[in-house]
C-alpha cells in the first residue's frame, strides 16, 4: 500500500513532467524521455506515475561515477536509479529524439517502436492508444 500512495502522490501531467525534466542538471544532448513520460509530452496520454529517460553512455558513466544505484539490464547495458520517480536506461532509444518545450523526446515512431519491442499489456494499451490518436 505504501507503494501504491508514493505512486499516486507523484503523477506527472504535462506541465508537472516538464517542469521536473527541466530543473534536471543534464545536457540536453545526453538524454531524452522515454516511456510514459514521452506519452504525455507528445499528448497520448494525461499523465505518468514515473519519469523514464535514455542516455549516452557518456552520462551513464558520469551517474556512475557519482554513485548512484546501477544495475545491468539483460543486453549489458545500464539501468540507474536516479531518485523515487526518475529512472535512466543507457542507449535506450529506438528513432529519432525531437524537442517538445526544449526537452529532447523519442519521436513518436520511435515510441511506438520502444513500446512494440517492450510488448506488455500496458504497452499494449499505449499501442492502441497511439494508433487511435494518429487516425
Amino acid at each position: 500500500m505504501q507503494r501504491l500512495r508514493r505512486g499516486l502522490d507523484s503523477m506527472f501531467d504535462q506541465a508537472a513532467l516538464l517542469q521536473r525534466l527541466q530543473a534536471l542538471p543534464f545536457s540536453k544532448e545526453e538524454y531524452w524521455v522515454v516511456a510514459g513520460g514521452a506519452m504525455v509530452l507528445h499528448g497520448f496520454r494525461p499523465q505518468t506515475h514515473d519519469i523514464d529517460l535514455g542516455c549516452s553512455t557518456r552520462l551513464a558513466d558520469e551517474l556512475e561515477r557519482q554513485g548512484f544505484a546501477v544495475t545491468r539490464c539483460d543486453d549489458g547495458s545500464r539501468k540507474i536509479s536516479y531518485s523515487e520517480n526518475i529512472e535512466i536506461f543507457e542507449n535506450w532509444i529506438d528513432g529519432k529524439v525531437t524537442f517538445i518545450s526544449g526537452v529532447p523526446v523519442v519521436c513518436a515512431n520511435g515510441l511506438l517502436q520502444m513500446k512494440k519491442k517492450l510488448g506488455r499489456d500496458k504497452d499494449l494499451a499505449d499501442i492502441a492508444l497511439m494508433e487511435r490518436a494518429r487516425k
